[in-house]
């Protein structure tokens, strides 16, 4: 069994984006990032302060916009309006959720799609599924990223994704889609989901219920893709992070997995350094 090292991999993805970047510069572009923080949720601060401080050390310009959690939905799509106009931004990311007065879709198709380093635009999820990306969500992106990693091809797996939400799921069943794997999409309505997953060579769950995946679920010899991080508040995982996965049952099984935390994680903020760099690129074209 190969652990899949998502945090040693996002170091290196990091340093090739601060060379990427410095390359950029020479041409005297400097990739700029706007992340927009609506109220005060604690796990959005620390995943927005975990951004700030990889944009810095990558070298790209960082600038970080808090608005009150009782914001309007016109001041918000304001302040977008204004981003999309600045030249010296190149991507904008609105950090999710959203205080419930706003429409999170409204504000999403708001931004510009050159600018959508999370992808989520209606423009680049259209170009996603016609096999045509060119800015995709950050979490699936790096999936695929660590699997090109350990040199694993999906051509031709059969590949169980459990999980359809717009931000892990669908991107990550095209993706996978367009690598011609034969793909098989679970969720919460889906009947026996183990008869699904069981057959899986490549299975990648994503649906924020700790250990919903147990031994019994998965193949022998399976790649597991763990998506979940759930911090758990009582029994015997009490106060640490664990995945969709039991991975301490499920792991003896497989020829890859990858932990948490330490895998999936810590890709996400890599990918959206890339991302940045990629809309950065694309404003010079």
């Amino acid at each position: 069994m190969t652990i899949l090292d998502g945090k040693s991999l996002s170091n290196k993805i990091k340093e090739e984006v601060k060379q990427e970047t410095k390359e950029i510069k020479k041409n005297g572009i400097i990739p700029g990032l706007a992340v927009i923080l609506v109220g005060d949720n604690p796990a959005s601060q620390t995943y927005v302060a975990s951004k700030e401080r990889s944009c810095i050390t990558a070298g790209i310009f960082s600038e970080k916009i808090a608005m009150n959690i009782d914001a309007s939905q016109e001041r918000l799509i304001d302040k977008i309006t204004k981003l999309n106009e600045d030249n010296s931004i190149h991507g904008i990311l609105v950090q999710l959720p959203l205080p419930k007065q706003i429409d999170t879709n409204k504000i999403l198709e708001t931004i510009n799609p050159k600018k959508d380093v999370d992808g989520f635009h209606m423009f680049n999820v259209g170009k996603l599924s016609i096999g045509n990306p060119s800015l995709v969500p950050c979490t699936p992106l790096g999936i695929m990223r660590i699997l090109k990693e350990y040199d694993i091809n999906p051509t031709g797996m059969d590949a169980c994704v459990v999980g359809v939400s717009n931000i892990v799921g669908k991107p990550m069943i095209n993706l996978l889609t367009n690598a011609r794997a034969t793909v098989t999409i679970c969720h919460s309505k889906t009947k026996n989901l183990k008869n699904h997953t069981s057959k899986a060579d490549l299975l990648i769950v994503g649906v924020g219920i700790p250990h919903v995946i147990t031994e019994d679920m998965v193949k022998n010899g399976a790649i597991v893709i763990d998506v979940g991080i759930n911090k758990m508040t009582c029994g015997k995982y009490k106060g640490k992070l664990v995945g969709d996965i039991d991975y301490e049952n499920v792991s003896h099984k497989c020829s890859y997995i990858t932990p948490v935390p330490g895998g999936v994680g810590p890709m996400t903020i890599a990918m959206l350094l890339k991302n940045t760099l990629t809309a950065a690129r694309m404003s010079v074209k």
